[in-house]
């Protein structure tokens, strides 16, 4: 379940996410070649620990840590389509200017977006109790952290 619900993520992130963005900024070529290291080293990095190392006793699907932690996992991952949601239909085409995202967890917290793939990480982490989940829930903390500080100044 660990590693299906990391390959649902990857393909909806890799495939559905880029196919729905409109027009927008264009990335820099060396932060894009960052962010794909860093998504090829992460993607192995949990694959092989599920895959190779991880070992989970008897009804571990039913335990108290895997469940809530699945949840966390989901329920972030709602957040975070959701909010992306909402970010890719903030303007009208042809609209320009900055504007204040609304609704959903936007009417919490200002990088809802981010708030809700720091939760996916963590949830994921919990579920699969691994160092390397732990690492990525992290190292996506202190990333998207940093992010949605300065997007809220």
């Amino acid at each position: 379940v660990n590693t299906i619900s990391f390959l649902f993520y990857v393909f909806s992130r890799a495939l559905i996410f880029p196919l729905l963005i409109r027009e927008g900024k264009p990335t820099p070529f060396f932060t894009f070649v960052l962010a794909l290291l860093f998504c090829v080293f992460n993607g192995y990095l949990q694959g092989r620990s599920l895959a190779t190392y991880a070992t989970y006793p008897p009804g571990w699907l039913g335990d108290s840590r895997f469940i809530t932690g699945f949840l966390g996992w989901l329920i972030g991952m709602a957040i975070n389509i959701h909010s992306d949601h909402i970010l890719r239909n903030l303007r009208k085409p042809g609209e320009t200017g900055y504007k204040i995202p609304r609704g959903g967890m936007f009417e919490y917290v200002s990088g809802a977006n981010f708030f809700g793939e720091i939760l996916e990480w963590f949830g994921f982490a919990l579920a699969c109790c691994t160092i390397e989940s732990l690492a990525f829930a992290l190292s996506t903390l202190f990333i998207l952290g940093s992010r949605a500080r300065q997007h809220h100044k």
